[in-house]
């Protein structure tokens, strides 16, 4: 059985993977729809050809656009420190409750460690901002159901 920290620290972990695996997928979309737009031949059907280059610009801005998001998770990600734990619900904090247990840093779905299922969800989402500032004990009412927090990592 794992510690508080060693699971702490596998979410964490798997949260920067999750964000460094997209992060690479972006980047090759990027890198496609920039060959296309080289390697796009003006044709004698000029209006066809304009329309595909639009089309082109617009999914690169698409994929620029998620960069960006990516590259904010990634700033989030860099103040956590999974070695820490607090009293308080914080970025970065474990929250046992009484409904899902969750991880406070990015949005990256549901996780398993230690057969314990956990949420990786962002400050940001409305469960997150009720549980901000915390403490074991405190109860959140959240979608008309009262949540009991029972521990905190």
């Amino acid at each position: 059985m794992a510690n508080d920290l060693e699971i702490k620290r596998k979410l964490f972990q798997f949260c920067n993977h999750f964000i460094d695996t997209r992060l690479q997928t972006i980047q090759k979309q990027i890198e496609e729809l920039q060959f296309s737009l080289l390697s796009e031949t003006k044709s004698s059907a000029g209006d066809k050809h304009e329309t595909g280059r639009a089309m082109l610009q617009l999914e690169r801005e698409k994929a620029g656009n998620q960069l960006a998001e990516i590259q904010k998770q990634k700033q989030i990600l860099k103040r956590i420190n999974p070695d820490t734990k607090s009293q308080n619900i914080a970025l970065g904090s474990i929250v046992y409750t009484t409904k899902s247990n969750y991880f406070i840093g990015i949005s990256a779905g549901e996780l398993v460690v230690e057969n314990d299922k956990f949420y990786a969800i962002s400050p940001a989402t409305p469960i997150a901002q009720l549980l901000l500032s915390k403490a074991k004990g405190d109860s959140v009412n959240f979608r008309d159901t009262n949540i009991y927090i029972s521990k905190i990592l």
